[in-house]
């Protein structure tokens, strides 16, 4: 019997499934996206100088290498054309439902399968549930006093309004993540005034950056080998990072005093330099990989507010001190909803468990991929897969390979849904917090990667060549039967 199976998202998850699932012989797939194409993340954020922060050798399908990247580091349109070539050619345009948004699925047990429901009100069955909507796909708002208030233009960087001119605006950005550092070098030179408005400082590494030129293009489309040599390079060069974010911590020594010492350089002055120090061990926090953002801190057209923000006000920003900060826009840069996982969709399994009461202390799943009580269903990008270093394309191609074996596998068994045992994904949440309890992440700050109870819900506790290792093979004894009926 060949399953149907229903993937929820079109970003690199989705498409990495569906293009294995067709080289496997099955068609039965509808891959569903909410947005009006391909793309997931890369097409929902556009914000200026927007790059992955891996190489783009490294953040691309194995099987589906780009010899036509620009530069080192890959720009957000190139990695959204990437995208849109891999759907376009493996044939996944007829599999792919556009606009098409899941408010909610449950595990029918008469069945043994999946209904899930759309907006709008229609309902498909499905024997197999894949969850590809990622960690980084719902933006964060703050619960800041007076935002529906504020008069002037207001938005969140991964929703960004390229209608509206800045030029010559006074602008305050609330934030200082991976998405701010890269977008407040690329505005501030057009702006009147930039105020950005900072919790905590991020501890920064250059990014080495470069073009590609065309003849070095060329040479990686003739002889192919040097490109997979480039890519194993950089991957075994951020696989020893993972080490410093998870066992010899002491290696990030050396990067915390260079970054030090590009201040002293950098920043003349000296309150400035102060405020932009980091009062956390690197790797607490996600470390910010850009270039740039140290000269713009050091404008004359630039102010860094590290007072708290107590309210907006229709005109500005107010902090706690009492000042209030005129402004003509505000742009959040205050991240993702990262913890909450399959948020906002309403997954129900077994017996009417809803998957967010399982999971109030905490997202959990086995392998970060199957959950107990949740037959059928697989996340993709789940629970402490996140990665402090490396691709999380390489993750999502493990993850993939694991799938697929569970697909063949329920086939095997007559079509029973197959449902992890809760001793097993037990064992190996224990095992996951006892090693993650010795990590960075757990170094003491406040981050995406830690929930409100204190766990590292987000991150892998190992190097990537380890979780390539557990997922390569699916066994059945790890999961237990679930008849229709």
């Amino acid at each position: 019997m060949t399953p149907r199976i229903v993937i929820v998202g079109a970003g690199f998850g989705g498409i990495g499934i569906g293009i294995q699932l067709r080289r496997a012989g099955i068609d039965s797939f509808t891959i569903l996206e909410k947005a009006d194409g391909v793309g997931g993340v890369w097409r929902a954020n556009t914000y200026p100088g927007l790059t992955c922060d891996v190489p783009s050798h490294l953040y691309s399908f194995s099987f589906e290498p780009n010899h036509d990247w620009t530069r080192r580091f890959p720009p957000q349109a190139e990695i959204l054309a990437y995208l849109e070539r891999c759907a376009d050619r493996h044939g996944l345009r007829d599999h792919i439902r556009l606009g098409t948004e899941v408010v909610a699925a449950e595990f029918d047990h008469d069945r043994g399968g999946w209904r899930i429901e759309l907006t709008g009100g229609e309902r498909i069955d499905t024997d197999v549930l894949v969850a590809a909507t990622g960690q980084l796909s719902r933006p964060a708002y703050p619960s800041i006093s007076g935002l529906d208030e504020f008069e002037g233009k207001l938005f969140h960087s991964a929703r960004w309004d390229h209608d509206y001119d800045l030029a010559g605006k006074r602008v305050a950005v609330v934030g200082t993540g991976a998405s701010a550092a890269q977008f407040i070098p690329e505005i501030a030179p057009g702006l009147s005034r930039l105020l950005v408005f900072q919790r905590s400082a991020p501890w920064l590494i250059r990014k080495p950056d470069r073009p590609y030129p065309a003849w070095e293009r060329r040479l990686y489309r003739r002889l192919p080998w040097l490109q997979s040599a480039s890519r194993w390079w950089d991957y075994c060069a951020y696989e020893l990072l993972v080490l410093a974010f998870t066992r010899a911590r002491w290696l990030l020594k050396p990067f915390e005093r260079r970054y030090r010492r590009r201040l002293q350089r950098e920043v003349d002055d000296e309150a400035l330099r102060a405020r932009l120090t980091p009062d956390y061990p690197m790797g607490c926090k996600r470390v910010v990989i850009v270039n740039g953002y140290l000269e713009t801190m050091a404008r004359p057209n630039v102010e860094l507010i590290t007072g708290p923000i107590e309210r907006v006000s229709p005109g500005g920003v107010v902090t706690e001190d009492g000042t209030e900060h005129d402004v003509d826009a505000i742009i959040l840069g205050t991240g993702f909803q990262a913890n909450d996982f399959l948020a906002p969709m309403r997954i129900t399994g077994v017996d009417g468990v809803d998957l967010n009461e399982t999971w109030r202390d905490g997202a959990e799943a086995y392998l970060g991929i199957t959950v107990s009580g949740f037959p059928n269903l697989y996340i993709l990008y789940g629970p402490n897969t996140n990665l402090g270093a490396n691709s999380i394309v390489y993750m999502l191609e493990s993850q993939v390979r694991y799938v697929l074996d569970g697909i063949e596998a329920l086939g095997r068994d007559g079509g029973a849904a197959l449902d992890v045992r809760p001793e097993v994904q037990r064992r190996f949440n224990d095992e996951l917090q006892r090693r993650l309890a010795g990590s960075v992440w757990q170094g003491g700050c406040t981050s995406w990667y830690v929930n409100e109870t204190g766990r590292v819900t987000n991150n892998w506790p190992g190097m990537t060549l380890e979780y390539r290792r557990r997922t390569r093979r699916f066994d059945p004894a790890d999961y237990r039967a679930v008849r229709a009926g």
